[in-house]
């Protein structure tokens, strides 16, 4: 329940990236459920508003991996600038960073300081970096709603209040029927390649030649396969075809759909992945998969191998807590390894019955939850709280 000194007073979503659209937007259409007269509002995507939030800025379109440079760095000093002055003329009870913690860290600190409370949604993942940022998040967050299964203990450890929560990718079961009828329009033949390139801009651009590379390989050995590329939107869907333009042009016995994931999954008997959730939402499916992400070795020598704290960074191999699905992160090389990982799993059924035993080992550990219900009940929770102001 919410107390009855906040029942005039709201939730505070920001979210800067299209998953964290995905997340919030599960919440926040529970929380509108529960209190149809809530104020809801947020710094966010298209899915946040269709849930019931009012939207003050649209976030999310131009999403950066890794470090930002120095015009994303300004446009969200003068965004957190806006969001301080909106805080203190629509004061709210909660403030719900969503993942995103380089961009939701100084917004943390200005809710704290207004005497905010804050839920974060999507733990950080200092587990596998910056765990030296452990103290910062101490002092700006009230709760971290996990949605991995090993970070609640991981956090809690370290004197933090966190809870399991589950993952919004399994909150719904699938229809499976719905899914084959719609995969029945995509293409026929053997073996079934799917191509899944990541949702950002820059990311897409460092890894999808290599998919286009890899594909063109495994069509050379595999002279029946098909493959379709998953675009998470029209618009990316276009921007895909026109980099094959810049790449040898788009190959014969590929497709390109959007918004068609779940479809792409159930159609596929192998996923070529850039490392990200996705995996999670293969894993829910069971389905073969090579995953990597192309790095810049000059970067990954300079910064990231002093600072990565985890052996794996693919997420169903982080649950795992072993390799169970082949992982090229960071990648700093062409197709070629790629290709020969993917070539094992389709020459040998053992081995890809075995990495499908195991992903359906890792979807267990998500059963029975409801991600987006336990997040709203940590939200109720939290805003009943007292709230005191912090120097963060």
């Amino acid at each position: 329940m919410i107390g009855a000194a906040d029942q005039g007073r709201g939730v505070l979503f920001t979210a800067f990236e299209p998953s964290g659209d995905d997340h919030a937007s599960i919440v926040i259409a529970e929380l509108r459920r529960r209190h149809p007269d809530l104020p809801i509002y947020a710094w966010g995507g298209p899915k946040m508003e269709r849930a019931g939030a009012t939207i003050i800025e649209r976030t999310g379109d131009d999403a950066v991996m890794g470090m930002p440079g120095l015009k994303k760095i300004r446009e969200h000093k003068r965004m957190n600038q806006r969001i301080a002055s909106w805080m203190r003329e629509y004061p709210v009870a909660v403030h719900v960073p969503v993942d995103s913690p380089a961009a939701n860290f100084p917004i943390c600190k200005i809710a704290k300081r207004q005497g905010i409370r804050v839920v974060h949604l999507v733990a950080p993942q200092l587990w596998a970096w910056g765990a030296w940022r452990i103290g910062k998040l101490r002092r700006r967050t009230d709760m971290v709603l996990c949605l991995l299964p090993f970070e609640e203990n991981w956090f809690r450890d370290r004197d933090l209040e966190a809870r399991f929560i589950g993952h919004p990718l399994f909150d719904a079961p699938l229809d499976l029927s719905a899914l084959d009828a719609a995969a029945s329009d995509l293409p026929s033949g053997s073996p079934r390649l799917a191509l899944l390139p990541g949702s950002r801009p820059g990311e897409i651009a460092k890894n999808f030649p290599i998919l286009l590379a890899a594909f063109r390989s495994l069509l050379a050995s595999h002279p029946g396969a098909s493959g379709v590329v998953a675009a998470t939107t029209p618009e990316v869907a276009q921007r895909l075809r026109d980099m094959a333009a810049q790449h040898g042009g788009w190959p014969d016995g590929l497709d390109v759909r959007a918004g068609a994931t779940d479809v792409i999954a159930r159609w596929c008997d192998l996923a070529l992945v850039v490392s990200g959730t996705v995996t999670l939402q293969l894993a829910k499916q069971a389905k073969p998969m090579v995953v990597f992400y192309k790095s810049s070795p000059i970067a990954y020598t300079l910064i990231a191998r002093w600072v990565i704290e985890t052996e794996f960074l693919t997420l169903p191999n982080l649950i795992a807590g072993r390799e169970i699905v082949p992982e090229f992160v960071p990648h700093f090389g062409d197709e070629r390894d790629i290709v020969a990982a993917a070539d094992r799993l389709l020459r040998s059924p053992q081995l890809a019955d075995r990495q499908r035993n195991e992903l359906q080992s890792i979807s267990a550990q998500f059963l029975g939850r409801s991600a987006g219900a336990a997040a709203a009940d940590a939200i109720e929770q939290v805003m009943s709280r007292p709230a005191r102001p912090s120097a963060a």
